[in-house]
């Protein structure tokens, strides 16, 4: 490869690494290229970009867009994995390839933000529920709480009422 086309390459990834939420770096050795273009037309579905990157330009990429971390990852064939939105999407979708795919590809782990995440934390990254309802979860959570101090002021404030109500019975019984 030509040095410009090198720096070409550098770039483009360094851009890619700095825009990107999650970066899940994958061993893809072992994958036909019919199952290839299989694993990217269903990752481009899902809005993730999947490419195969050398090593040695990944690590100046990565350096060139402040992410150092993700040299931790990188060994022997890689492809990685950038996901733009929700950063559990392109976790899953990896871990339902190799399911259905019965296992030819490898996560060897992920950059999210700024932390190295384990194979082990991807493949549980993939468990979680999207970040909408999480997001629900939480406030309905917070919501159930708000409910339960309107319940407990308004409790306090009926019993102070009936207890006014009969202390003006007592007094207009005399």
């Amino acid at each position: 490869m030509r040095k410009e086309k090198k720096k070409d390459v550098v770039s483009q990834l360094a851009e890619k690494l700095s825009r990107c939420n999650i970066a899940i770096t994958t061993d893809y050795r072992g994958l036909s290229v019919a199952e290839m273009t299989e694993l990217r037309r269903q990752l481009r579905q899902a809005g993730i970009e999947y490419r195969v990157v050398k090593n040695t330009l990944t690590r100046f990429a990565a350096e060139q867009a402040g992410k150092e971390e993700l040299n931790q990852i990188i060994e022997g064939p890689t492809a990685i994995a950038f996901g733009y939105g929700d950063v559990t999407e392109p976790a899953k979708a990896l871990v339902a390839y190799i399911r259905s795919a019965k296992g030819a590809l490898g996560i060897r782990g992920a950059l999210l933000e700024q932390r190295v995440l384990t194979s082990s934390e991807v493949t549980a990254l993939a468990t979680l529920p999207s970040r909408e309802v999480l997001m629900a979860k939480l406030l309905a959570g917070m919501q159930g709480t708000i409910f339960g101090l309107v319940q407990v002021l308004n409790a306090t404030l009926a019993g102070f009422q009936g207890l006014l109500s009969a202390r003006i019975k007592q007094l207009e019984g005399v």
